[in-house]
Parts: C-alpha cells; structure tokens; sequence
C-alpha cells in the first residue's frame, strides 16, 4: 500500500467517524471468510457499516480528528481489527451477541472497545451492558407510557365509579 492510498484510508476512516456517534472496534481474526462474510451480510441489513482497515491508519485518523477524545480507544488497536459504524448505540452489539448465538463454536467476533456518543467501553464483558442502551425512540417510548400512565389510572377510575352508580341504579317500571 503506498502512501496516496494510505491517505485515501485515512479520509475514508475519518469521514465515517464524523458521520457517526458510534462505532465499535471487534476482532473478527479466527473468523472463516464465510462468517465474514455472513457477518457483513447481517451488518449491511442493519444499517450498520463494517470496514476492516490497519490499526495504524484508525489511529492516525482518529488522532486527526481529537487525540483526546479518542485516547481511550487507543489500546483497544491491535491484532485483527474491523470496525462497525452505526447510528444506533446498541445494534452492533445486538448484531455480535446474536452472531456468537448463531455461531456457537465461536467467541468472535470478539468486542475490543466501544465508543458511544462520548463514552468509551473498553473489553469483552461490556457486551452484556451494550445490548441493554436503550435507543432514542425506545426511550421517547417509555416517556410517553409514562405520561399516558396517571391519564389511564383515572379513566379506569371513572369507568369503575360509572359502572357501580349503574348497577345501583333502580330499575324503571
């Protein structure tokens, strides 16, 4: 690779981590070409990007952009690396936790690092916590239950009330 095509990865790299809030460093290197392939297949369905690029590159365009921000994510760059970019917080790790399911001789893809929003989750065992973020709608969900929830109580209530004052009611002859 010589170094215009070195640059030419770099700006790719750096366009999608300014394109998206979040993105996911996993290790895919024990994978067979066709799981790769089956992951790339699901990711694509998702809308979630995966690029496979040389540790050194991600560094120098995440370095690019903020060394700071981006420090945490630093370590994580090593061995076999494939990114996943998404506009969801939790869908790659949705997407790696059914994978492992599916696949169950395998313990790959295999979760280096996450960087969500501004925080970063650092190692395998935060796979669990990542499934569980809550998406923005599913959050505007639970908000709008909670609103509808004391209007509903009430209504029951006054339901309730109708319904005895009818059956106490006499009966017209």
């Amino acid at each position: 690779m010589n170094k215009d095509q070195k640059n030419e990865v770099i700006e790719l790299l750096k366009s999608k981590f300014t394109q998206y809030n979040n993105f996911y460093i996993t290790n895919t290197e024990s994978l067979t070409v066709a799981q790769v392939n089956n992951l790339r297949r699901v990711c694509f369905d998702k809308n979630v990007e995966m690029k496979v690029a040389k540790n050194t590159l991600i560094r120098k365009a995440l370095e690019s952009l903020d060394s700071e921000k981006y420090a945490g994510v630093f370590d994580a760059l090593n061995g076999v690396t494939a990114l996943m970019f998404s506009d969801s917080p939790k869908e790659p790790a949705v997407i790696i936790s059914s994978f492992r399911k599916d696949n169950k001789k395998t313990e790959k893809p295999e979760l280096k690092a996450a960087f969500i929003g501004d925080e970063i989750y650092t190692g395998d065992a935060q796979l669990a916590n990542l499934v569980k973020i809550k998406t923005k709608n599913e959050l505007i969900g639970d908000v709008i239950g909670l609103l509808q929830s004391p209007a509903k109580r009430v209504i029951a209530a006054l339901l309730e009330k109708g319904k005895k004052e009818g059956a106490e009611a006499p009966a017209a002859e």
